[in-house]
């Protein structure tokens, strides 16, 4: 099953692999996610574990409540969406990383 496989720096291969996939989910966790909505009206910046850090309201959306109230929501919704997919996209890079220690020794 393991056929050419080093078993002799299995360890060592699992440490890298814990390693770089600490590196990428505190890199995950400091990227900051950006979406807008009605063209630009509103901002909303979270960071990777979800906390809204910001939310900009131009000052024209404070007599209309309703308004305000869709354009947040549409923006928070969006920044979720972003927050999901870069989670996706780390999670994708770690396995590949882990690929790279998988290959059989020559």
């Amino acid at each position: 099953m393991f056929g050419n496989m080093d078993l002799g720096g299995l360890g060592e291969m699992l440490s890298e692999v814990q390693k770089k996939t600490q590196e990428l989910q505190e890199k995950s966790l400091s990227q900051v996610y950006e979406a807008k909505s009605g063209g630009g009206m509103v901002t909303v910046q979270a960071n990777g574990k979800g906390e809204m850090i910001d939310i900009t309201i131009d000052e024209s959306l404070m007599d209309d409540r309703e308004a305000l109230q869709i354009l947040i929501i549409s923006a928070v919704n969006e920044v979720n969406r972003k927050i999901e997919a870069g989670r996706q996209e780390a999670a994708m890079g770690m396995l590949g990383n882990m690929g790279q220690f998988m290959k059989p020794k020559a």
